[in-house]
């Protein structure tokens, strides 16, 4: 792993959690000349302290690594406002509906940041009886394609995983289903808000600037109405 506790990390945990130099070291079976020489970046903990460090500063072991304590006040939080994680060693994904700290393959991961679908990465949805047909206009090759789709509502991700050579698309139910993201190898993640009027309407459209159309008409005609349904 790339990352090493830190003397500025020891520091600020124990001075969140009110304890001295003394009660930390007591809690370790060390000297506070020890804790103390940490602190001021003259040595490193064993690395058979760590556990108990994190024990003593009641985070986890990530957590104590990267210096990033998570506090999280609504675990329940709308899914629209998830976060996901991809390795770009093994392309994991890792759904959180909070903050946190995520490592793959040796690697701290930060949430992938959604950018709206342009013209390289075009999505094309359709109803289909009960369901969004998606799919997304893109090459499916071994070095260049498009790894999951993924369907969110305020309570649900549904995710479906895709691969080279395949084709790149996927149905989900459509019941509250409000944003649709697709992740590109090489270009990242991407999304596209679904309209009501137009996404679930019983054929898709075929060009992204006749539904930006559509999508300006929609918003005149109703409005904040439009974005709140």
């Amino acid at each position: 792993m790339n990352m090493y506790i830190t003397g500025t990390t020891i520091r600020d945990l124990r001075e969140r959690k009110h304890m001295t130099q003394l009660q930390l070291a007591e809690a370790l079976g060390i000297s506070d000349k020890t804790v103390s020489k940490w602190e001021n970046a003259k040595g490193y903990p064993d690395i058979t302290l760590i556990e108990p460090i994190a024990n003593a500063f009641g985070v986890s072991l990530p957590e104590l690594l990267s210096g990033n304590q998570i506090q999280n006040a609504n675990v329940s939080a709308n899914m629209l406002r998830s976060k996901l994680y991809i390795c770009p060693v093994c392309g994991n994904v890792i759904h959180s509906m909070g903050e946190a700290v995520i490592c793959c393959h040796g690697i701290q991961l930060m949430p992938s940041e959604a950018e709206p679908a342009d013209e390289e990465h075009m999505i094309f949805t359709e109803r289909v009886e009960d369901e969004f047909f998606v799919r997304i206009d893109h090459e499916m090759t071994k070095k260049h394609y498009i790894s999951f789709i993924a369907a969110l509502s305020s309570d649900s991700c549904r995710m479906t995983k895709l691969y080279p050579e395949g084709n790149a698309e996927a149905r989900f139910k459509i019941g509250g289903v409000k944003r649709i993201c697709f992740y590109c190898n090489r270009d990242g993640l991407f999304f596209h808000d679904v309209v009501k009027g137009i996404d679930d309407k019983e054929a898709g459209y075929d060009t992204t600037r006749e539904r930006k159309e559509l999508e300006d008409t929609a918003k005149m005609l109703f409005g904040q109405d439009m974005e709140n349904a």
